[in-house]
Order: structure tokens, then sequence, then C-alpha cells
């Protein structure tokens, strides 16, 4: 019996009792830890949405969700530690509605889902088109006394867009921010970036474009 008791609680005795302090901490630290929750507003990311689709509801998906565990980690939380996925692979055009469950919700270990809101996001697709518009620059400004407008060129005279078919083609064309012409009485140029009003349709060119403003004087105006 002293043999046995010296092979197995003696042995490696500094190394037992360490570990069973270590165990006895880690208990405490846990029993004192309080539960918390917290809700946060986080990002819906899209995965595997095929190549030939577009989203074409204006709304992006979000939600915001509880979540409990221990107040310690609840207090180190960041925004970023907490996102919602949800895979689009093999969707077709039209509309779908998807669950968004605590199975799809990554967040640090520890932490519990406890609600989801909304529990379910319902969205519209469509297939993607290119084309080409034309660029319709927006000048204003209050015109010398007997000049108006007697041409506008811009170079590039049209931009590529894409985006939802359904969207795409409903845009008659890219304008500009206002080019303000007050007081101009001969040609005067200005570079300005074109843009669709529509959220969901893209401008694929960076390069701005520039606009030409050829004013002419009116048939009998002051010389």
């Amino acid at each position: 019996m002293n043999d046995f008791f010296q092979r197995v609680v003696l042995h490696n005795l500094g190394l037992k009792l360490t570990a069973l302090a270590l165990a006895a901490g880690l208990w405490l630290a846990v029993a004192r830890d309080p539960v918390a929750e917290v809700a946060l507003d986080i990002p819906v990311e899209v995965r595997d949405l095929p190549q030939d689709l577009e989203i074409s509801s204006e709304i992006v998906p979000k939600a915001q969700i509880r979540l409990r565990g221990p107040e310690r980690v609840i207090r180190q939380l960041q925004a970023s530690d907490v996102y919602a996925a949800i895979e689009f692979n093999g969707v077709k055009p039209g509309e779908r509605t998807f669950d968004l469950t605590a199975q799809q919700i990554h967040q640090p270990t520890g932490l519990e889902v406890v609600q989801i809101v909304p529990s379910q996001f319902h969205m519209t697709f469509d297939v993607r088109l290119t084309r080409e518009v034309p660029v319709q620059p927006r000048v204003i400004g209050s015109f010398a006394q007997g000049y108006h407008i007697g041409q506008i060129v811009t170079d590039p005279a049209t931009v590529t867009i894409t985006g939802p078919k359904g969207r795409v083609g409903a845009v008659e064309s890219a304008t500009t921010d206002p080019i303000d012409v007050s007081g101009a009485m001969n040609r005067v140029t200005f570079v300005r970036h074109p843009y669709v009003s529509d959220p969901l349709v893209q401008v694929t060119q960076a390069a701005p474009v520039r606009i030409t403003v050829i004013m002419e004087q009116a048939s009998g105006g002051a010389r």
C-alpha cells in the first residue's frame, strides 16, 4: 500500500499540485466572472455570388444580434470580431429569401448568439449588364448678357456602366457635378467625374471627362 501511495500519489507531486492550483484558479476566475450581454449591428457578407449575377435590392443586408458570455470577453469585444456570412452559390435571377441562423454568425469563442434580428433576408437578383451611355453634363450659371450656350463638347462622349440588367436598362445617361459658366463669353473647359444616380449602377471608368462649353453671342447682341 505504501509503495502504491508513493508511485501514484507522490510521483511528480510538484507538477500535480501546480496543475491542481491552475485548475482551481481557472475555476475561480470563471465562477467569479458574471455573465453579460451585448447587442451589435453586424454586416452580412455575401459569399460565392455567381459572377454573372448582381444584387438588385437597394437595402444592404445587415443584422442586429445579441451575444451572451463572460463579462471579461464581452468587454474585449471589437465590432470586427463578429460578422455573418451567407452563401449565395447557385442562386438564380429573381427573388429569394435567406435564413440567418446562429451557425452563420462568426463570433469569438465563449460567446453565445441569443437573438438575431432580422432572422431572414429577402433579396432580388438580376443578371449583370454592361453598356455605354452618353454623358450629359449639368451646366448652370448666369450667362453674360447677350450670350447663350452654343455647344457642349464632352471627351469622352460616352461612358460604360454596369449593374443589374433592369437598373442599367433604365439609365439614359450619366451626368456630372454642376458646371458653373457664369460670366463666360467664350470657350471654357472643366474636368468632372461622371456618375449615375442609381446606387446599384456603376461607372466602370475611373478617369474623369473633359467638358468644353462654347458660348455664343446672340444675334443682335452687344459687341
